[in-house]
């Protein structure tokens, strides 16, 4: 039976987003934000008991590997089932502080679904758990009237949200783990946070422009160059595209 649900219709500068980093090191990490790129909130959800038993599971499968064991369906299915719990409390807290805001919109990065899953199994367990994640929290959202938003997830984590360039991470920056990571200016800041700074940002940039006529936006394009290539958007380009807008309307 098909639902008709009419979503939200706020104008691009009244809205509020929530900005979701699906990230490794904690299971979420959200910034509630709007057009100017005001931060509104900022949440994080860890999950260590849970981490800690899919990396202990994973590890289990990977030493029986290592014994010529190759299917092994118990422990794939113990795998997958600690995976499954953690899309499902991801959801709900997700879904949880877009209420509380009464988010008009939740933001997360596109997911490549093409082509052969590489990496690690962690990296793919954790690919297959964003997916479980966007999925649930798209038919929450929507029937709660909120749109759903993807953008390029392209050097969201790379790219320092002050715009002071690409950070450093791990034994590169002296840190004994990935969690945080260094700007090129020597601010240390929590990776994740970064991340979700730049998601909410390149959002409201592709909106603004979008509504934006013709010439207008390809005026501010050149005063901001950066707005027209989105995989080196950062929160900082969002200051600066409405810093131009206020002048251009003065």
């Amino acid at each position: 039976m098909k639902e008709y649900i009419e979503l939200c219709d706020t104008d691009v500068a009244d809205r509020i987003i929530c900005a979701v980093d699906l990230g490794i090191n904690a299971a979420a990490t959200i910034s509630v934000m709007r057009s100017d790129g005001t931060i509104l909130g900022r949440h994080f959800l860890k999950l260590p008991k849970e981490q800690d038993c899919l990396t202990h599971s994973i590890n289990r499968i990977k030493k029986a590997q290592q014994h010529g064991n190759r299917k092994m369906p118990r422990l794939w299915a113990k795998v997958n089932g600690i995976n499954h719990e953690i899309s499902v409390k991801t959801a709900e807290f997700i879904m949880d502080v877009a209420t509380l805001y009464n988010a008009d919109a939740i933001v997360f990065e596109y997911l490549e679904k093409k082509g052969k899953k590489r990496g690690s199994r962690k990296q793919r367990l954790h690919l297959w758990k964003s997916q479980e994640v966007q999925r649930v929290v798209t038919d929450k959202a929507h029937r709660l009237g909120m749109h759903i938003a993807r953008i390029c997830a392209w050097n969201t984590s790379r790219l320092a949200y002050d715009g002071s360039g690409r950070v450093l991470r791990g034994k590169h920056a002296g840190f004994s783990s990935y969690s945080v990571c260094q700007f090129q200016n020597g601010k240390v800041y929590n990776c994740d946070l970064s991340a979700s700074y730049n998601i909410g940002a390149r959002y409201f940039i592709r909106e603004i422009l979008k509504s934006l006529p013709e010439n207008e936006r390809l005026l501010m394009e050149a005063k901001v160059p950066p707005c027209s290539k989105r995989s080196t958007c950062t929160w900082s380009t969002l200051i600066s595209l409405n810093a131009e807008l206020m002048s251009f309307v003065s």
